[in-house]
């Protein structure tokens, strides 16, 4: 086994102290090269997961995000399931005052689709 693929099996988010908790600020992280299987085919599905929070306490180490993100590319998942898992995964270890995880995944067989899951509710029209 490579040891990227040793590190990507061993993945766990890494949680850091909030340098400035007394202060509200956006964090946004955008990982482009996401991939995870479609359930139904095994094709692979590719997608932008953008991350966006409003840390209060705590903060996520990038490079751990990184492998836990990568730790998806074999699991036979599907679109909302894959952003949900994110942002349940995130909002249990960080507990933040805001967070939004959106799915941007690349069309295949004609179909575009993304996932927004965030801690607020939608504006409803």
């Amino acid at each position: 086994m490579k040891y990227g693929e040793s590190a990507i099996r061993k993945a766990r988010l890494e949680i850091w102290p909030n340098p400035n908790p007394e202060r509200d600020y956006e964090i946004h992280i955008s990982f482009p090269e996401f991939t995870c299987l479609c359930p139904r085919s095994g094709y692979p599905d590719f997608a932008t997961i953008g991350i966006r929070y409003v840390p209060a306490e705590k903060i996520v180490e990038l490079k751990s995000l990184k492998l836990y993100l990568n730790s998806f590319r074999d699991a036979p998942i599907s679109h909302e399931e894959s952003a949900n898992r994110i942002f349940t995964e995130l909002q249990k270890k960080l507990r933040p005052r805001f967070l939004e995880v959106t799915g941007n995944f690349n069309p295949r067989g004609n179909v575009k689709t993304i996932v927004r899951v965030s801690s607020e509710s939608p504006i409803r029209k």
